[in-house]
């Protein structure tokens, strides 16, 4: 069990060095922030979605940032589009879970607005 533990914390590590060693990704990660601050400047709203543990790092997101994440400041306009269960399991029954979360970008979504779509696996479709 130990081992396990260490090689998972191993593997954390691992990740993040390779954060910290590519330039090229901080710099999209730079340009996705930039992105969020010209939304919200605008007054427009961000979206987040995600499917498993990826709603629930979505959920999070949303909360930090209509929440107070670092300091005091007015709420931001963020919200998980998964948190209603029962327009979820509605629309996944009679359209199929491949439209639960385009039918929310189509009523939620308008033009400026940010769409953050997590899949911590990389092989969700949605």
């Amino acid at each position: 069990m130990e081992t396990k533990i260490r090689a998972i914390i191993s593997e954390h590590v691992n990740v993040a060095t390779k954060v910290l060693d590519d330039a090229q990704l901080q710099m999209q990660i730079m340009q996705a922030c930039e992105m969020l601050i010209q939304a919200f400047k605008a007054d427009r709203k961000v979206l987040l979605c995600g499917n498993g543990g990826s709603a629930a790092d979505a959920q999070h997101i949303a909360a930090e940032l209509s929440g107070r994440y670092m300091l005091n400041r007015p709420a931001l306009f963020a919200e998980a589009l998964h948190v209603n269960s029962s327009y979820m399991t509605a629309v996944s029954n009679d359209f199929g879970f491949d439209e639960t979360y385009k039918r929310l970008v189509q009523g939620f979504g308008r033009e400026g607005d940010v769409l953050i779509a997590l899949s911590t696996s990389g092989n969700s479709k949605i």
